[in-house]
């Protein structure tokens, strides 16, 4: 397996990103890693590891996209940028799974020019884990489309089903359509017309509309809704556990100082739980290449994460079960 990463993508990059690789050695056995970038500062990162030689590969890119650049400009103009170069590896064969935690208007439009869909495959969209008090649910799409159509929705509700058996371990997920109610008339004429398509998937354990107040509940363990709401979505779920930890913690210094020393190991545990660093990134699901985006403020962990489960979802053959269950 030969599995390539973005160097200089990320807003601590390139340090985290080298750290995060060479850690990820440590369970990587015959696989190769290639770090894109530009060689200089790769070398600088790399120069007080070692057992690195031999198993980490560097493709030198000059240019690097920036988090705040262009997607489309950005992809066109800078065609030597660590990046392009990237998608490039993925999209010709030459690397299994493609990582990145850079610019992701740019890594997904990128994805979607030089890697292409699979048969079948309307667009692809991002699928992300989000971990909950009993578990972990999957939801897609988190950004790659904001312009759904109901079929988008439907195989994005296949797709989402097939990465968490694979993810998990765990068969036929409960899935969930993203509503302003329960019912089946409820939501908008996207929602509506995507209802009746999962409901008229006999293979499919689909449960209806959920709400948002059931993103934490664990009614399902897929949820699915347009790139515009999951975006928004995931961004209140990335800021609320942090906010009611800090407020719990500020709280209790005022009315209990004496306890709050003892609260701060708890109230880290919690954010623990919740750390999406744990499963590294989220994988651009329908493409024909395996690839994966971290966020943009990924450390270290998050790379070797990442890296863990592209490795896993190359060896599982997601892309293959993906076409099989669309077809089926």
């Amino acid at each position: 397996m030969k599995l390539a990463v973005d160097a200089m993508g990320g807003d601590r990059a390139p340090a985290e990103v080298v750290r995060g690789v060479c850690e990820a050695l440590e369970f990587l056995q015959d696989d190769t890693i290639v770090l894109v970038g530009r060689e200089p500062d790769i070398m600088e990162h790399l120069a007080g590891s070692n057992g690195w030689q031999g198993r980490i590969e560097i493709l030198h890119a000059d240019e690097v996209i920036g988090m705040g650049d262009s997607p489309i400009n950005s992809i066109r103009q800078k065609k030597d940028s660590s990046l392009n170069r990237l998608v490039e590896l993925g999209a010709t064969g030459q690397a299994d799974a493609v990582i990145s935690a850079g610019n992701t208007g740019a890594y997904v439009a990128a994805c979607q020019l030089g890697m292409r869909t699979l048969p079948g495959v309307l667009r692809p969209g991002i699928a992300v884990a989000i971990p909950r008090p009993q578990g972990v649910s999957v939801v897609a799409d988190v950004g790659a489309n904001v312009a759904c159509r109901p079929q988008h929705l439907y195989q994005y509700a296949v797709m989402a089903s097939v990465y968490y058996e694979k993810l998990f371990h765990k068969k036929n997920p409960r899935v969930g359509l993203i509503s302003v109610g329960e019912e089946a008339s409820k939501g908008n004429q996207l929602v509506r017309e995507a209802y009746e398509l999962c409901q008229a998937d006999s293979a499919m354990n689909f449960l209806g509309n959920i709400e948002g107040r059931d993103i934490f509940s664990g009614s399902c363990e897929v949820m699915i809704c347009e790139g515009f709401v999951g975006n928004v979505l995931l961004k209140v779920v990335e800021s609320l556990v942090g906010n009611l930890m800090d407020t719990v913690q500020s709280l209790a210094q005022k009315q209990i100082p004496e306890a709050a020393a003892g609260l701060v190991p708890i109230t880290r545990e919690i954010q623990s739980s919740y750390d999406y660093s744990l499963y590294g990134g989220a994988p651009l699901l329908g493409l024909q290449g395996l690839s994966i985006k971290c966020h943009g403020s990924s450390g270290s962990q998050a790379i070797t994460n990442a890296i863990r489960t592209a490795r896993n979802l190359a060896y599982d053959h997601l892309n293959e079960q993906i076409v099989e269950r669309l077809n089926r």
